[in-house]
């Protein structure tokens, strides 16, 4: 513990007061190599939490590409932010969060309404403007977090708007590329049932009690694999989609829960 508070106060820290105002006024501007500087952030954190990262696959690059992926616990982002560049979709109630709503802000988070169904037509736009720009865009669609033993069914309502963001910036195909995330040993001992419980942030759990669970000794050991995407047209039915998405990032999951082979990843 002392030596991750050092690692924060003599690295993090210094590293966050002097380029955030870079990074600010990169967003600001709309200048190029946004995600640079969010990327050191984020495998710093990975580094201070003794998190050690594999990657399975890769992301894909020849299309507008929405990654969709099971979603454990808040690691999962500086997990994922810290190997590809990324921006999220999130709920917009992160937004009003004190601190964690401005580095979101920062790695360009897309802002969703839950409640308001109008909302849906912003949301695709600026998809799609993301998308157009040659970023990729990463949605957790289950829509909540899990034990990381199984995944929730996708939300195909939120795969549909990445139909929604083709048609906003005239693209022809677009990329649904399934993403696994799993946590698989920590201190070099494969994870448990209980452990689980200590890493995922699930209904229940308090932020304080998951930070103090994911503080505690040990290297967290996480694989993250990048499945074979699927191309997707307009015509194409999301409910299909968002299914087969769901079951490559299940397929992926249990292959690695399980330290099984891996179904097909990506390789480029």
């Amino acid at each position: 513990m002392i030596a991750r508070f050092a690692f924060f106060l003599f690295i993090l820290l210094p590293y966050t007061v002097l380029l955030l105002p870079v990074q600010l006024l990169i967003t600001l501007l709309s200048l190029p190599g946004w995600n640079v500087l969010p990327r050191g952030f984020h495998w710093l954190i990975c580094r201070m939490l003794s998190i050690k990262v594999t990657v399975v696959g890769k992301p894909y690059v020849e299309a507008p590409t929405l990654l969709v992926a099971n979603h454990i616990s808040w690691m999962d982002i500086p997990v994922l932010a810290s190997i590809a560049p990324v921006s999220f979709v999130a709920k917009s109630e992160i937004r009003r969060w004190p601190v964690i709503g401005l580095f979101a802000a920062l790695q360009k988070t897309i802002w969703v309404e839950r409640r308001r169904r109008t909302d849906s037509k912003r949301t695709s736009a600026e998809m799609a403007a993301r998308l157009a720009s040659g970023s990729a865009v990463l949605l957790f669609a289950e829509g909540a977090s899990g034990m990381g033993t199984h995944v929730l069914p996708f939300r195909s309502a939120l795969v549909g708007a990445a139909q929604a963001a083709m048609a906003a910036s005239n693209a022809e195909r677009m990329a649904i590329q399934p993403v696994t995330i799993a946590y698989t040993h920590i201190s070099g001992l494969p994870i448990g049932r209980t452990d689980r419980s200590l890493i995922a942030w699930v209904k229940g759990t308090g932020a304080g009690d998951n930070l103090r669970h994911i503080m505690g000794p040990g290297t967290k050991s996480v694989t993250v694999a990048f499945g074979t995407p699927i191309i997707i047209e307009p015509s194409t039915d999301r409910k299909v989609v968002a299914r087969l998405a769901e079951i490559k990032v299940r397929e992926m999951l249990v292959a690695i829960n399980r330290r099984r082979e891996l179904p097909p990843v990506h390789t480029g």
